[in-house]
C-alpha cells in the first residue's frame, strides 16, 4: 500500500462489552502487518496522566459528581491529543483511538444528563479542534454486552456496574449522534473479530486510496 499523504485519525466507539478494544487491537495489527505506520491508543489511559485518571474513573475510590467525571475525561483528552495524537498525525501516521470525545457526549451527556452541547464545545477545545476522520461504531445490544461482560469473569469498572437502563441510554445516545454523520462506519458486533477487521480494513483501504487520486 502507498504511503499516506496525511495522517488519519480513527476513533472506535461502542458500549462496554461491545468488543471495541479487541477490534481496535486487531485493526492495528492488520495495518502493521500491511506495513502502514499506525499508533494504537485509548481514552482514557493513553498517557501517564491518563493512566492515573483512568484508575480514578474506573475504580471510583470515592464519589465523583457527573461534572467532575466529565472534566476528568476532558483532562485526559487534552493530554492525549497533545502527547500522542497530534505528533503521530504530523508524521502522516494512522492513529486508532479506543474511544474519543463522542464517548463523553454519550456517557456523561445522554446517560448522566449533562448538557451535550457544552460537552461538545469543551471536547473541541480540549482536542485542539481535532476530530476523527473515521469512526467505527461497534453496534451491540445491551443484553448481549452484559452477557459478554459477565463471561469475562474480571473485576468490573464503575461503568460496567451500571444497570440495564444506563446501558440502553448509551445505545440511544450513540445511535442518535452517529446516524447524522457520514464519517461513521457501523459494524455488527455479533460478527467474528476476523470479519469485523476485514470489513474495517476494506473501508479504510478505500479512504487511503483516495489520498492518491
Amino acid at each position: 500500500m502507498k504511503p499516506l499523504n496525511q495522517g488519519i485519525l480513527i476513533s472506535v466507539e461502542g458500549i462496554d462489552g461491545s468488543g471495541k478494544s479487541t477490534f481496535a487491537l486487531n485493526l492495528y495489527n492488520k495495518l502493521i502487518a500491511e506495513k502502514i505506520p499506525t499508533v494504537l491508543t485509548k481514552q482514557p489511559g493513553g498517557t501517564k496522566l491518563g493512566v492515573q485518571l483512568r484508575n480514578i474513573l474506573h475504580e471510583r475510590p470515592f464519589e465523583i459528581c457527573p461534572k467532575s467525571e466529565y472534566l476528568l475525561f476532558a483532562a485526559d483528552r487534552a493530554q492525549h491529543i497533545e502527547s500522542i495524537v497530534q505528533p503521530a498525525l504530523n508524521k502522516n501516521k494512522i492513529v486508532i483511538s479506543d474511544r474519543m470525545g463522542d464517548s463523553s457526549v454519550v456517557y456523561q451527556g445522554y446517560a448522566r444528563g449533562l448538557d451535550t452541547t457544552k460537552i461538545e464545545t469543551i471536547n473541541l477545545w480540549a482536542m485542539n479542534n481535532i476530530k476523527p476522520d473515521i469512526t467505527f461504531y461497534i453496534q451491540l445490544s445491551p443484553e448481549q454486552a452484559i452477557q459478554r461482560i459477565k463471561q469475562r469473569n474480571l473485576a468490573l469498572t464503575s461503568f460496567e456496574k451500571e444497570g440495564i437502563d444506563f446501558i440502553k441510554s448509551l445505545v440511544l445516545g450513540f445511535e442518535t449522534i452517529f446516524k447524522k454523520r457520514s464519517n461513521v462506519i457501523w459494524l455488527d458486533g455479533t460478527q467474528s473479530p476476523k470479519e469485523l477487521t476485514e470489513k474495517a480494513f476494506s473501508s479504510l483501504s478505500k479512504i487511503i486510496a483516495q489520498q492518491h487520486e
